[in-house]
């Protein structure tokens, strides 16, 4: 096997561990190493080989639990909060996050971020380091660079896929992918110009269009859409034009070939119920009249949408509306981050589908701190306002699974 496994493994060895994860890094024989967190949320490493005194065998490809699934992929999308280099780039609004900085942005607290985002990353995977991977709020190609080949990431082989984006703060979108799973045949960033506000700037959609498992090809719409910032009344119209250019580029995409399987991700600042995704995206619940015959796995052996909703979008994060939230503000959860597909993706088996089910808000302890203020828990950030908290990312990780 290509892949390179990871096994989750829960160990009760004392109370100053509360779980641990190996990465089982290679078939080669080469060093492994255990990562463990303990209760206060911090990580430590060290090598596996006095520990476990031997090589652990291949995990088996049939592994997944699910009936007719042969394998998996997993697709993970994280809005990281403001991962910025420490440096001062002169062409955008970035100088707060630097050593000189409001922010105080040393490169220690860097390394911290780095270390984080990248054992969050290989966490969210559970049995295996995730196939494809969209990202948020981060600031350069830089960055991405230390994230692939000076972290935890880099036993895995990823790439990336970056373009810079006009963002006034410096922000982009990013895909990281492991070759082994997913090949890029294409990528494009849609760059967004709001005619009612020719000024303002913000991050482009990007389009990777790439081959899962040398099998099918898959088109992924990466998205950061406009904070709320000033207002919600007041914000609301850019995220709506935002909303009615994915929707040109699905269409796009869906007249060039019917048959083009879509996943969209992103933070999209908006609740799965409003009408910039509701009405504009046309993006649906599973359980939706408009969208069931493309639910069901058992139709015909084309499940392409049928003629009257065709062009809408299943929304796999409307179950946990209401429920569950990646992100909280004054104590209220909220569902800014999610996952729609094209009904083909909810398909029979025997071709790249959405594996019915595994959508899951990655909510782990160490991912959250207590909220003092509102009471309950909260993600816990790096930054709370100005002030340095030293955590992951005020929103926590979204992923489901494709497979065959």
């Amino acid at each position: 096997m290509n892949f390179l496994p990871a096994i989750l493994i829960l160990l009760s060895l004392n109370v100053n561990c509360s779980w641990c994860f190996l990465n089982y890094f290679s078939e080669k024989p080469v060093n492994r190493t255990i990562i463990i967190l303990s209760p206060n949320n911090s990580f430590t490493d060290r090598n596996d080989s006095a520990f476990f005194g031997r090589r652990m065998s291949p995990l088996p490809e049939l592994r997944t639990g699910k009936p007719g699934i042969r394998q998996t992929v997993r697709v993970v999308f994280w809005n990281v909060e403001n991962f910025y280099d420490t440096y001062d780039d002169t062409t955008k609004l970035d100088n707060e996050f630097t050593p000189g900085g409001t922010m105080r942005w040393t490169y220690k607290r860097f390394r911290t971020k780095l270390d984080h985002v990248a054992k969050t990353l290989l966490a969210a995977g559970q049995w295996e380091a995730p196939g494809i991977i969209g990202l948020c709020e981060i600031e350069n190609r830089y960055v991405m660079n230390k994230l692939i080949y000076d972290s935890p990431l880099k036993s895995f082989g990823y790439r990336l896929v970056h373009h810079e984006s006009p963002d006034l703060r410096g922000i982009d979108v990013a895909l990281l992918y492991r070759p082994s799973v997913f090949r890029v045949l294409n990528s494009k960033p849609y760059r967004i110009s709001f005619p009612f506000d020719t000024s303002a700037r913000t991050r482009d959609i990007l389009f990777v269009q790439g081959q899962v498992l040398g099998l099918d090809t898959l088109n992924l719409l990466i998205n950061h859409w406009p904070s709320r910032r000033g207002g919600y009344a007041v914000s609301q119209p850019r995220r709506d034009f935002v909303a009615s250019v994915l929707r040109h580029i699905i269409d796009s995409l869906l007249v060039r070939n019917i048959h083009n399987r879509i996943l969209v991700m992103g933070d999209f600042n908006d609740e799965p119920s409003s009408a910039s995704i509701r009405n504009i995206l046309n993006a649906v619940p599973p359980d939706s009249a408009d969208s069931s015959s493309s639910i069901d796995q058992t139709s015909s052996p084309d499940p392409t949408f049928s003629s009257n909703s065709s062009s809408s979008l299943i929304n796999l994060m409307y179950p946990f509306a209401g429920k569950q939230g990646s992100h909280r503000y004054k104590g209220i959860w909220s569902l800014l981050d999610q996952f729609m597909i094209t009904g083909n993706l909810a398909g029979v088996a025997g071709r790249l589908r959405y594996v019915q089910g595994s959508v899951k808000i990655f909510r782990q302890g160490f991912l959250l701190k207590e909220d003092m203020k509102y009471f309950g828990s909260k993600p816990f950030r790096t930054y709370n306002g100005f002030r340095y908290e030293g955590g992951f990312s005020d929103h926590l990780p979204v992923y489901l699974d494709l497979g065959y």
